[in-house]
């Protein structure tokens, strides 16, 4: 029997798994932050670590019992990273893996074909796109400075910025004025810009994005308005992908949707501006809602290399395990 070890790094959570060729998971592992980026390089791999010794610890197995082991990273973006996380990686004890970024490890997930289109909208934000012959190529993925206008921690401060705006009369009436305080925690929207005003360096907490859901669904023009740019924004990463990829020859561009933003927020303002915006340039196009965790594009990528056909059960096995809690 082969088995197979997936690790998923993100900004948030190291999450790795180990199935057997029949795609029966044998054990997974949960661990921090796996973006070297953020976290530096030691704490990278001993994150990466942690997760991977967890799962082996569940399955009963030793490294020497993975046939391969795909690693698909948040901040695996320019070559600069690739030499950086070969470099660590290679310090784990595993003869056959491989590393990717965490968004051509989401197309995998969601493409059978391995092609398409993915939009990532998580805390940050980024695409990525491949076609038949292998060409990749990556849109965004480094923040508001370079081009980036969607991802939760933008959306955070777009309803911060709104709702400041509103209570000097700067800007339209809205109820994130009075919804960001109190569910923070704040008497008023005064007590809340004084916090902030005399810590500047603290960021608006990714909370205030759930915040701006909410008050969307309430009808709230303000918040409704700031999904729709997100919408836009993501559409307009989308269109840049598939053009700086020459075009998928007339195919149904897949595009697989990422992140908790969109995966778990769904709100019609944003969806709706997020088609058209892809419609204008793309006719022929389908949305994909990611059903299995991203983590199993890693295994399903290693089973790729171990000439594994993944079939239908094996999918629908991927699909049933949920994520990272069950």
């Amino acid at each position: 029997m082969r088995y197979i070890l997936g690790v998923d790094g993100g900004n948030s959570k190291t999450y790795a798994v180990i199935v057997d060729e029949k795609g029966n998971r044998i054990g997974h592992g949960i661990s921090g932050n796996g973006n070297h980026q953020g976290v530096g390089v030691d704490r990278f791999l001993e994150n990466i670590q942690s997760a991977v010794d967890q799962a082996l610890n569940e399955g009963g197995l030793q490294s020497g019992d993975i046939s391969f082991a795909q690693f698909g990273l948040a901040g695996a973006d320019r070559e600069k990273d690739y030499k950086i996380l070969k470099a660590s990686l290679a310090k784990l004890p595993f003869e056959n893996w491989d590393v990717v970024s965490d968004a051509l490890e989401g197309i995998r997930a969601g493409s059978p074909t391995n092609t398409g289109v993915v939009l990532v909208c998580g805390a940050g934000t980024n695409a990525a796109g491949k076609t038949k012959n292998g060409k990749t190529v990556q849109t965004g993925g480094f923040g508001y400075r370079f081009g980036d206008g969607a991802g939760g921690a933008f959306m955070a401060d777009e309803a911060f910025r709104a709702a400041i705006r509103s209570w000097e009369y700067r800007g339209e009436r809205t109820l994130l004025t009075e919804m960001i305080p109190r569910e923070l925690g704040y008497q008023n929207i005064e007590e809340l810009y004084n916090y902030y005003i005399d810590n500047l360096n603290e960021k608006v907490p990714f909370e205030v994005t759930l915040i701006l859901h909410r008050a969307a669904d309430k009808g709230d023009l303000v918040a409704m308005n700031i999904l729709k740019k997100v919408g836009w924004e993501l559409g307009i990463a989308a269109n840049s992908v598939i053009k700086r990829l020459g075009g998928f020859d007339g195919e149904t561009i897949p595009i697989i949707l990422v992140g908790s933003v969109l995966q778990e927020g769904k709100n019609p303002a944003l969806f709706e501006m997020l088609k058209k915006t892809i419609q204008d340039e793309n006719a022929d196009y389908e949305l994909i809602n990611l059903e299995m965790e991203p983590v199993y594009g890693s295994v399903l990528l290693a089973m790729d290399k171990l000439s594994i056909e993944a079939d239908d059960t094996i999918l629908n096995k991927f699909i049933s395990y949920g994520g990272y809690q069950s």
